[in-house]
């Protein structure tokens, strides 16, 4: 539907709903983590540019924390690096963690830059190097099979976790009203570079920056219940309840940990949105209905 030929009606009822919420987060800090089929299809990509935009105009301070692992698999593919997995995360030696650097901190971080700034918008992009913003140490993981007695430490490389987050030229630049756009890569106090987790760095920065929000996009509809029915509104302790009797579990479980964390160390509400949908960070903020699920901390 073009321009010409929306109900005017319908126009001025949708910024009529929004006009509350506008009011309510204006000047408030929104984490919003940025992957998924939302990165990678030309119609999501404008769309949440547009969005990141539009927040910025009506006062709202976007934070954008990216991930790209998809495009790290196709370079490393040719150049004829294997590429391996433990628990789901890429085994990161020295020759890899060069090609993360250049595809995070490079590419796709630039392209995010440039299609918020194209869209009207004044981004910056960064690294948690810049600035020693993310301090990072090595992640251990562990495995146990059932005829071991201890478990085996397996070294992963430079996939790190956050120390801590140091949140000074963030928010110098967005009182410049710039729009920080950060790759999640930190750096440990030898100077040694890590790969972190998107989400996990999005949730760690929400709390530093003491933030209203925290939106991570994915690439399904929410949370759902045993009957694959979307869940939009929860509490901490709801969600804890959903992990313990096994209806949270998989690739949704660290997502969801991620979230919940956040809200439970100061974050007002964390979002686990519908990427997939057009405009999914502006219907999640500024309408009634929204699209995915709400975790608060309301009893």
């Amino acid at each position: 539907m073009n321009s010409a030929s929306r109900d005017p009606k319908v126009v001025v009822e949708v910024l009529s709903e929004a006009l509350p919420y506008i009011q309510q987060f204006s000047g408030k800090t929104v984490v919003v983590k940025y992957g998924g089929n939302a990165m990678t299809e030309d119609t999501l990509i404008n769309s949440f540019a547009r969005d990141i935009v539009l927040m910025k105009e009506v006062g709202i301070n976007p934070i954008v924390v990216h991930g790209g692992g998809p495009q790290i698999g196709s370079l490393l593919e040719k150049l004829n690096i294997e590429s391996r997995f433990v628990n789901g995360m890429r085994v990161t030696d020295s020759q890899t963690m060069d090609v993360v650097e250049m595809v995070l901190g490079g590419l796709v971080n630039k392209s995010i830059v440039n299609l918020i700034n194209q869209s009207g918008g004044k981004a910056i992009g960064l690294t948690g190097k810049d600035g020693a913003q993310i301090r990072a140490r090595q992640l251990k993981v562990e495995h146990q099979s059932p005829e071991m007695t201890v478990p085996e430490i397996i070294d992963i490389g430079h996939v790190g976790e956050v120390e801590s987050i140091s949140t000074d030229l963030i928010e110098m630049l967005a009182a410049r009203d710039f729009i920080p756009v950060i790759a999640p890569i930190g750096v440990d106090g030898e100077g040694h570079s890590y790969n972190i987790n998107a989400d996990l760095v999005a949730g760690k920065l929400a709390e530093a920056l003491g933030a209203e929000k925290l939106m991570l996009l994915t690439n399904v509809a929410g949370l759902m219940n045993g009957e694959g029915e979307v869940l939009t509104g929860l509490s901490t302790l709801q969600v804890d309840a959903l992990i313990a009797d096994g209806t949270i579990y998989g690739g949704m479980l660290p997502k969801i940990r991620c979230a919940l964390d956040a809200v439970k160390g100061g974050v007002n509400s964390a979002h686990i949105v519908d990427g997939r949908v057009p405009h999914a960070v502006l219907l999640e903020i500024f309408t009634n209905a929204g699209v995915g699920t709400l975790i608060t901390d309301a009893s």
